[in-house]
């Protein structure tokens, strides 16, 4: 029996984050797997949506209930009301990047309201499919979500020519949105405490998503006389990206919290050494072997790691080996839409025996 499903999502599904890449990645490798899914696009106001944006989001949701499974974005979903999702003639499908109210930059009362609000909606689904251990871990612990409902389907990552990663001097690399949780206010701390260093630092991530974290960064960079030796590029293109993995010696990441991480799996998957935190599902994500790991936010301990590791080249290379056996290991992404599609065949049949 086929099975047709909607991925619902809010805004611009083309949106250079994490998140949306995974459902886009989604959205290409299911039919593989025997699954008719199309996209679902929803208001672009989530997670901070207007009444306008609840009602229509819950009115598209329930029209393509009645024509398959509804496998929802966690960004939409957790700030959807409880009663309106109820409503609902169909089963639904959480998929949880991350908690809402594990952004960084919120409010105590966003916080509290957002893991209220997330709470109450997973409670409306049939499963939950986390992208990585840790995330599975905190949804179980803290939002009530019931283990035997609970899938792991952790991003794909393509596979990758390993890379040189020998430049001289070192060139630094960090993959992700300008936005508070991903910690590069601290980074430019730390570089700016190895500025006797020889060292090039390029940041690839959107800077329209957060257009006030964007600006306070570029001040920071040019205040500690670091703009000779940061470029923030902005997104980049696949292309552009795998140029940039290509010409850099070295991967940070000194992000507060992460649901998985798909840019140090990338970075892993080609070789490059790794200093990154420990924030969120990080700590898994790479293991000891790959690099250096130490506390999110702390930039006197990422400035002593980085002295480390751009004057020890052959601990740099040992990383870097490390690194790569570590990525050859990592899923890709038919796996990750084998296991989508097995426990959206798993709602689909217990809804036709209910």
């Amino acid at each position: 029996m086929s099975l047709k499903a909607f991925l619902a999502f809010p805004g611009d599904l083309s949106l250079p984050t994490g998140g949306y890449a995974y459902d886009r990645q989604v959205l290409a490798h299911l039919p593989d797997q025997g699954v008719e899914i199309q996209p679902l696009p929803l208001p672009a106001g989530f997670p901070f949506p207007g009444a306008a944006d609840v009602t229509e989001a819950l009115a598209r949701l329930t029209a393509a209930a009645r024509r398959g499974v509804l496998l929802v974005d966690g960004l939409a979903l957790g700030a959807l009301p409880q009663a309106g999702l109820r409503a609902i003639a169909g089963p639904l499908v959480a998929l949880v990047h991350h908690p809402l109210a594990l952004e960084e930059g919120l409010s105590t009362e966003h916080q509290a309201n957002f893991a209220a609000s997330e709470r109450a909606a997973l409670a409306c689904c049939a499963r939950v499919i986390a992208s990585s251990p840790q995330t599975g871990r905190i949804l179980v612990r803290d939002y009530g979500v019931r283990a035997e409902t609970l899938t792991i389907a952790e991003p794909g990552t393509e596979r990758a020519a390993r890379v040189p990663a020998d430049g001289s001097p070192p060139r630094l690399l960090a993959v992700g949105t300008l936005i508070p949780r991903k910690g590069y206010d601290v980074l430019v701390r730390a570089l700016a405490q190895i500025a006797d260093l020889d060292w090039t630092l390029t940041v690839i991530g959107s800077r329209d998503i957060d257009l006030l974290t964007a600006s306070r960064l570029e001040a920071q960079i040019a205040e500690a006389g670091l703009g000779g030796r940061i470029t923030l590029r902005g997104a980049a293109t696949a292309e552009g990206l795998a140029a940039a993995y290509q010409a850099s010696d070295l991967f940070v990441h000194p992000a507060l919290f992460e649901g998985y991480g798909m840019a140090l799996a990338e970075a892993m998957r080609r070789g490059l050494p790794i200093l990154c935190t420990t924030g969120g599902a990080v700590k898994d994500t790479v293991p000891d072997s790959a690099g250096i790991k130490m506390p999110p936010g702390d930039a006197d301990a990422l400035a002593q790691a980085l002295h480390r590791l751009l004057t020890e080249p052959a601990t740099r290379r040992a990383y870097a080996d490390g690194a790569f056996a570590a990525g050859t290991l990592l899923p890709d992404w038919d796996q990750t839409a084998h296991r989508i599609a097995s426990t959206l065949r798993a709602v689909q049949a217990q809804d036709q025996h209910a």
